[in-house]
């Protein structure tokens, strides 16, 4: 063993020595049901932001969303400006709050009960759990592929070794910490990446003789952009997309709105909501979340651009050239090649944490849809749900494992983004009407999460060509791979069409029915009424 492996070795130790420091006492704390759901509402606002944060800035975001930025610019940084706005103002102050006082008072302690309890519907839970834990592993099988690239990239380790060590330590701490366990450990690592990244955008400016010297070189970089990517829109890497064209469609339709929305609607993400003592604790919350995605998801994106400068000034190519087609690899490699050996180490910690974060997040919701939500729901045998629970992790990890090498190259962007547009389809119209309009009834519901999910899945089916032409199955049907040829519409994301449709359901139905238990609604309206007051 070479004196750097040493080296890199004991820092991982020391990490999960860290790591099991925080599981253990999420174990120890954990004495309830509501403590393993919902770390038993008694979370500390940085805690909770940091969690929240770190759950939704994953390897994704950093090695697939920076890996796409270094191929595509720096067009790519609207996405945490939208993460921003929408995934942390607007879901804190008028999502969270309202989120968390209406759970608190129907005692939700998971995402499918909060739906399930709020229309009085055991049906909606059971449903909504079961999309829960058939779609969650999609997203969890990209997360690892992230996380696995970089250690093979960088460690040289074998990328099947390492999608299973990644998927064994996080069951571990996950099954015994509970939400307690997970969140603790996800402040340790959020606060981890935000160093980590700090760090890497320095030593790129310096590197390339500063922050204004660095994005003129980029600017003047434009003709090198090849010649497929200009037919796709690319007209250079510190420019918008060439409007209307097949690139503009997938940064905003794809990208912009399916992740910059879907975070609205993300479980693993609206549980935490919970998790707090009170609404001003979320407000506190704010301003640590804005913070972090800027110096996380917006670094990533800015270097992954840069990488093109220096990928051309050390081995005169463009950095996707470089990484061999996949822009998977392009951070990793970045990384391994322009940064100092020492900060490889730190950084390995950086990606490690960004994964783990995510997947303990993902991980654990997925085991809570199908043993709290499906289990107890449809065999009320609650005494059980906990180990249910933990056999739904189990069950939920080796699905994304098997998803981890089954999926193709260069697919942790567009899954990241396949998974957040399905959901804000399907849950996002029906939740925000959960706790903002009382005429809201469990038939518009219904049509709504129907709808949503329908024409998602219809779309990725038929219609958006590069997941009907992998699935194969209009190809098989008509002949075609997608229904409509003509542009811009095979590139046009599902979300476009799904979210209105499904939002046009809920009202029409709702409208036209007859609402049901007004004394239960006036109830949970009632335990959020006094938000405005205050």
């Amino acid at each position: 063993m070479t004196s750097d492996s040493i080296i890199l070795s004991i820092i991982i130790l020391a990490y999960l020595g860290v790591i099991g420091y925080f599981s253990l006492h999420g174990f120890r704390t954990t004495k309830s049901t509501k403590d393993y759901l919902v770390a038993g509402c008694s979370i500390h606002p940085f805690v909770m932001a940091m969690s929240y944060d770190a759950a939704f800035i994953s390897t994704s975001s950093i090695v697939g969303f920076g890996g796409v930025a270094g191929q595509f610019g720096l067009g790519l940084l609207w996405l945490p400006f939208m993460n921003i706005a929408i995934g942390v103002f607007i879901a804190f102050i008028f999502f969270g709050r309202r989120t968390r006082k209406m759970g608190h008072s129907i005692n939700a302690h998971t995402f499918p009960e909060f739906i399930g309890t709020r229309f009085d519907s055991k049906g909606l839970r059971i449903s909504s759990s079961l999309i829960i834990f058939i779609f969650i592993p999609l997203y969890s099988g990209v997360v690892l592929i992230g996380g696995a690239r970089f250690i093979e990239k960088i460690m040289g380790l074998n990328y099947n070794a390492a999608l299973m060590i990644f998927a064994v330590i996080i069951a571990l701490y996950v099954i015994i910490g509970g939400l307690k366990g997970v969140m603790y450990v996800d402040a340790f690592m959020g606060s981890i990446m935000v160093l980590g990244m700090i760090f890497l955008a320095s030593v790129t400016y310096y590197k390339l003789g500063g922050i204004v010297e660095a994005h003129e070189k980029l600017t003047q970089m434009a003709p090198l952009v090849p010649a497929k990517l200009q037919a796709l829109g690319h007209i250079g890497w510190t420019q918008m997309p060439e409007l209307n064209s097949t690139w503009w469609w997938i940064l905003v339709s794809s990208l912009m709105l399916g992740v910059g929305i879907g975070v609205l609607a993300q479980p693993q993400l609206a549980v935490r909501f919970m998790t707090v003592k009170s609404g001003k604790q979320l407000n506190r919350a704010v301003l640590i979340g804005s913070i972090f995605i800027l110096l996380t998801a917006g670094v990533a994106y800015v270097v992954g651009a840069l990488s093109n400068v220096w990928f051309y000034e050390t081995q005169k190519q463009i950095a996707i050239k470089a990484a061999g087609g996949n822009c998977d690899l392009i951070i990793p490699l970045f990384i391994k090649t322009a940064m100092p050996k020492w900060f490889v180490y730190i950084f390995t910690i950086t990606l490690l944490s960004a994964a783990m974060s995510t997947l303990s997040s993902l991980f654990h919701v997925t085991g809570t849809s199908i043993g709290h939500d499906f289990f107890c729901s449809v065999f009320k045998r609650h005494k059980d749900s906990m180990s249910i629970t933990k056999a739904g992790i189990i069950f939920g990890i080796i699905v994304s494992v098997v998803l981890g090498y089954l999926l193709p190259p260069g697919i942790v962007a567009r899954g990241t983004a396949i998974f957040l547009g399905v959901c804000a389809a399907t849950f996002l119209p029906l939740y925000a009407a959960a706790i903002y309009w009382k005429r809201t009834t469990k038939s518009g519901v219904w049509a709504s999460m129907l709808t949503g999910l329908g024409v998602s899945l219809f779309c990725l089916t038929f219609l958006h060509r590069k997941e009907s032409a992998a699935l194969g199955i209009c190809k098989f049907l008509t002949g075609k791979t997608e229904l409509i040829s003509s542009h811009p519409w095979p590139y046009v994301d599902s979300i476009v069409i799904s979210l209105p449709l499904s939002l046009l359901a809920l009202v029409a139905v709702s409208l036209i029915t007859k609402q049901f238990n007004y004394k239960h609604i006036c109830k949970c309206f009632h335990e959020i009424g006094s938000i405005r007051k205050k």
